[in-house]
């Protein structure tokens, strides 16, 4: 670290040191400004977009339920183009309406376009565990297990292990099912869904 006598040397210092870095400097400077513009630009572009996307959304998905050909058909085209969490909030939207209609297939793609759409955690819990009731409807038990298995987080395991004991049972394994249950029961359970859990395994004759 240099040391000065007087302010005469930091003067000269000062010089010397902007005379050996003054361009570095600037550029620097320049950048600096040109990356806070740019960041607030960013930031604006993307509190548009997020809007303009959440209205895109509403207007996709509210008229839904006056069951025209025209509003399923624009939030199919939302959900298909919206590879974010709008777009899976509509398909799984749209996935109700189908399972509404007894078109389980046609739900099972709704929700899996949703969930290769949503990146939070827990919206893609709430996916997998519709996915994996639509799919018990359709006798589908290997592929309701599979569902299950991505759903992650100590939040859901109750919920998992009623519905999975659910598929065990249509697949005939008793045991399996009492299992599911027990596991239920044992973790963090609301009193209802223990209750619940208990009774579906009071029911079981092994």
């Amino acid at each position: 670290m240099e040391i000065y006598e007087n302010e005469n040397d930091q003067v000269g210092a000062l010089k010397r040191f902007l005379a050996e870095n003054g361009k570095a400097l600037v550029v620097g400077v320049v950048l600096g400004i040109g990356g806070l513009l740019g960041w607030r630009y960013w930031t604006s572009h993307q509190a548009d977009a997020a809007s303009a996307a959440s209205l895109s959304y509403q207007r996709a998905v509210s008229t839904l339920s006056a069951d025209k050909p025209e509003s399923l058909t624009a939030a199919q085209k939302f959900a298909a183009d919206n590879k974010n969490t709008y777009g899976a909030f509509a398909s799984l939207e749209l996935a109700q309406q189908f399972v509404d209609k007894n078109e389980l297939d046609k739900a099972v793609t709704q929700l899996q376009q949703g969930l290769a759409a949503a990146q939070d955690t827990n919206l893609q819990a709430v996916i997998n565990l519709r996915l994996a009731r639509v799919q018990l409807q359709l006798k589908q038990a290997d592929a309701a297990l599979k569902s299950l298995e991505g759903i992650k987080g100590e939040a859901w395991a109750a919920i998992v292990a009623d519905l999975r004991g659910e598929i065990l049972l249509s697949k005939g394994d008793k045991q399996g099912a009492r299992a599911a249950w027990e596991a239920g029961v044992k973790s963090d359970a609301s009193p209802a869904l223990s209750e619940m859990m208990r009774m579906k395994m009071n029911n079981l004759s092994i």
